[in-house]
């Protein structure tokens, strides 16, 4: 099939992208100014300009957050162009797995076959299931379960399982293998992950739509988090559900041909993927050499490079994914992402990348930078207190009359109020368009939404400094050298003991601790505005434990509670069946 220049189907989005940029940089500018200005009150120090570039570099990265919301609630973006003919090409369905619960990966296998086949016998697609599993236990039970698969499908010559004996590259590596040795039998490839689930229907418009933008190398869906149980979990799956959405159609917005690869839930070109996506094996050991962890964002830049559309259409239903049901499986999942980030310091000067890549490996550096700025800020604002020098009411030399200071307090209140704005400032607009456009119905009306908004932004706020001590931990120790490895998954039921909780959490409480004692030491004056930060580190371990605990289904309820998605229905159909004796004699 000819190649389509890109910008023939796709506009351009400069505009978008230089309105997210000047308000950004604008709203960094007039930060850092007004925190001079409350600075110079009494005399300008070089401590006052460093926390003034601290809090122009914070409010910066705030700020293109919320820009990209308002582009979100705004932007009007075209209908992707989409074949409407019977479709042509072959599709494989592509399910690595590591050291996963094999009953549970193997019943989504099966509901999404389902799915498909309910959508008509003239489409037939294929899945693989690859293997990394490096326990031998755990390798037998996934044979056993994929027979089981294979016999209660009808599976035999559509489905294909490999356990790979070295797992060479992690994730990336496992599909580079299978691309490269088996994926000239496939046009188009899905790229799923253990947790994924999507309705036949959205398989198949993902298809039609490759095929209606030949110049679509990668299409990535905006997949919601289903299945939470725990306080945290459902919160984070209300912000995922409800939240995300105004964010990702800002992210459309900006795209062009350079959107985003999220790893998992996207259809690729198998052409494009094949002569495009080779990765490199950085230089040096890790943490930053070796293998890439966040291989997405370099495959996406690498397509993109190319040639090829990334596109991310955010209008897709019926793609769905598993979340981290407590903090401490959150931070083992954000160590990994924050080491492979940082390895992006090695690739992002690369040949050949487009800007807007260039631009989007920065901005997931600085994603975690930002908590060690705004931790630079806190420590740059209570040495200030000890630093300062006497008032001097005669700053200028021969010159008679004494210069008071003006009292600055409003503009530190109004720098404050702004900063804050800026955090809940997105998701209170996300809430009142959802309320116009009559979204929120789905979510229990415009009271109840409101009131999870207002809960789930509380929440989050109590629950931000142990994630920033988490998020911390992890740049500070990939900056010592200390490589994260990729951990398991945990996809159980997500509580935690109080132990458990304890251990995870004490080094927290002793930061906290620790950080209201220097305080009160050196800057007294600043213990109070530091409590909204120290108390809920030094409560970490009563936190971790508390937000593990099962959570009514009222809580944070989104549309899939009370109106479950078909292919969730016929997940936890399968998923009960292969519980019984009878099933699991089959199996044996």
């Amino acid at each position: 099939m000819a190649r389509v220049p890109p910008h023939a189907l796709h506009p351009r989005p400069n505009g978008a992208r230089a309105l997210a940029c000047a308000a950004s940089v604008l709203a960094a500018f007039a930060a850092g100014l007004v925190f001079l200005v409350y600075g110079a009150a009494d005399g300008l120090s070089w401590i006052d300009a460093v926390r003034a570039g601290l809090i122009s570099l914070s409010t910066w990265w705030l700020a293109w957050g919320a820009a990209t919301a308002l582009l979100g609630l705004t932007a009007h973006l075209p209908a992707p162009p989409t074949n409407t003919n019977p479709i042509r090409g072959t599709t494989v369905i592509i399910v690595p797995v590591y050291n996963e619960d094999p009953r549970d990966t193997f019943a989504r296998i099966a509901a999404m076959d389902a799915s498909l086949h309910a959508c008509g016998p003239q489409f037939t697609i294929d899945f693989a299931v690859l293997s990394d599993t490096r326990d031998d236990a755990i390798a037998a039970d996934e044979r056993q379960w994929f027979a089981h698969l294979t016999a209660q499908q009808a599976g035999a010559g559509r489905m294909f399982y490999r356990r790979r004996t070295d797992n060479t590259g992690r994730k990336a590596g496992n599909i580079e293998d299978f691309i490269t040795t088996s994926g000239a039998a496939w046009d188009y490839a899905v790229i799923l992950d253990a947790d994924s689930l999507m309705e036949g229907a959205t398989v198949l418009e993902m298809i039609r739509r490759m095929e209606g933008d030949p110049s679509l190398g990668l299409l990535q869906t905006l997949p919601k988090t289903v299945g939470a149980q725990t306080l945290f979990g459902r919160a984070m799956q209300f912000s995922a559900v409800f939240h995300s959405p105004a964010f990702a159609r800002g992210v459309a917005a900006m795209q062009g041909r350079s959107g985003p690869f999220w790893g998992h839930n996207a259809i690729v070109r198998m052409r494009a993927w094949a002569e495009s996506c080779g990765l490199p094996v950085l230089s040096g050991p890790p943490p930053f050499g070796g293998h890439i962890l966040s291989h997405d964002s370099v495959e996406a830049a690498l397509l993109a490079r190319a040639g090829w559309t990334v596109r991310l259409d955010d209008d897709l239903q019926g793609s769905y994914e598993g979340g981290p049901e407590n903090i401490i499986d959150h931070a083992k999942r954000d160590r990994r992402w924050c080491q492979g980030n940082l390895q992006h310091t090695k690739v992002i000067r690369a040949p050949g990348l487009l800007a807007w890549n260039r631009f989007s490996l920065f901005q997931g550096i600085f994603a975690y930078a930002a908590p060690l700025i705004w931790l630079a800020f806190i420590a740059a604002s209570i040495a200030a207190i000890p630093l300062a020098d006497e008032l001097n009411y005669f700053p200028q030399a021969n010159w008679p009359f004494p210069v008071f200071p003006n009292d600055q307090t409003s503009k530190a209140i109004g720098l404050a109020l702004g900063v804050f704005g800026l955090l809940v400032m997105p998701k209170l607009l996300v809430a009142l368009d959802a309320i116009r456009t009559g979204r929120a119905r789905g979510f229990g009306g415009a009271g109840k939404t409101l009131r999870a908004v207002l809960a789930e932004l509380a929440l989050t706020s109590l629950i931000a400094p142990i994630l920033l001590a988490f998020q911390s931990r992890s740049v500070i120790q990939v900056l010592l050298g200390r490589d994260g490895g990729w951990p398991t998954n945990n996809r159980g039921d997500g509580g935690l003991s109080a132990q458990t909780a304890w251990v995870a959490g004490r080094w927290i409480m002793l930061w906290g601790a620790g950080g209201i004692a220097v305080t009160q030491t050196l800057a007294p004056v600043l213990t109070l505005w530091l409590m909204p930060v120290a108390l809920p580190m030094i409560l970490a371990p009563l936190l971790i434990w508390w937000t593990a605990r099962p959570a009514a289904a009222t809580r944070f309820s989104v549309p899939q509670d009370s109106t479950p998605p078909p292919i969730l229905a016929r997940h936890a159909a399968i998923l009960a069946a292969w519980t019984t004796p009878i099933a699991k004699a089959k199996r044996a």
